[in-house]
């Protein structure tokens, strides 16, 4: 191993110029993707728990206030995040949600029109939005690494080898002691260029499938969250006797 290891900084020394700048831009590829990767696995995984967390509480209170101060208190939960704009909307529209009653607050105090759910359905859809860029930040870097990172290797490769052949008809001797070393310093590219760009596209196919699930859990309490104003404006209005 220790051997192997020496080879390989021996062939990346003794590279040209161009492959050398190469292994420097693959490097920086890769580092970056894996502090994207380690970032976002753990921004995700908050995501997903606190998510959890306030959907079940939202669900078995049923206290509109009492789930703002829930949602207070979860920073990193989106379905939380977008409760609170929704609440502070609902809010403005008929300050008497503040209550701490959970009839007064979910029933009888939605003195607001049927107008009013219009402009709460508005923000929710803009903070779905924002939360869906916020998810998305730096994603992308990950699909450019996995797309670009092969090619650059390859053209580090290509130079090499270009270099290598140019080498020999300098020295006018093709044997293999002499191309050898050459061609496998360029190499040497291609297999970093793959190192950074697998990790990356594995991570953002995951990521993205992880982001498709947030967006419809998104949507799918949004649209709850609606109808609960709906059916208690309906039942505050005598609409729903």
């Amino acid at each position: 191993m220790i051997s192997q290891g020496i080879n390989l900084i021996h062939m990346i020394s003794n590279a040209g110029l161009m492959v050398q700048f190469v292994l420097l831009l693959l490097f920086f590829f890769s580092v970056t993707s894996w502090a994207i990767i380690i970032m976002k696995y753990l921004y995700v995984r908050k995501a997903f728990n606190e998510s959890a967390d306030f959907n079940d509480f939202f669900w078995k209170r049923r206290n509109l206030s009492d789930a703002f101060n829930k949602a207070k208190e979860l920073d990193n939960s989106p379905i939380a995040r977008i409760f609170r704009i929704g609440y502070v909307e609902l809010k403005k529209l008929n300050p008497s949600v503040d209550t701490k009653s959970a009839k007064a607050s979910d029933a009888s105090a939605m003195n607001m029109p049927f107008a009013g759910i219009g402009n709460v359905n508005r923000a929710l859809r803009r903070a779905i939005n924002t939360e869906m860029s916020r998810m998305m930040q730096m994603v992308p870097f990950l699909a450019t690494t996995g797309n670009t990172a092969p090619f650059i290797g390859l053209f580090g490769t290509v130079w090499g080898i270009m270099n290598s052949f140019h080498g020999i008809g300098l020295r006018g001797s093709a044997n293999l002691a002499v191309v050898a070393p050459g061609i496998s310093e360029a190499l040497v590219a291609t297999a970093a260029g793959l190192l950074a760009a697998i990790p990356a596209v594995i991570a953002f196919n995951y990521f993205m499938q992880k982001i498709r699930v947030i967006e419809s859990e998104l949507q799918s309490f949004s649209a709850d969250f609606l109808n609960i104003i709906e059916r208690d404006i309906l039942r505050a209005n005598g609409g729903g006797k």
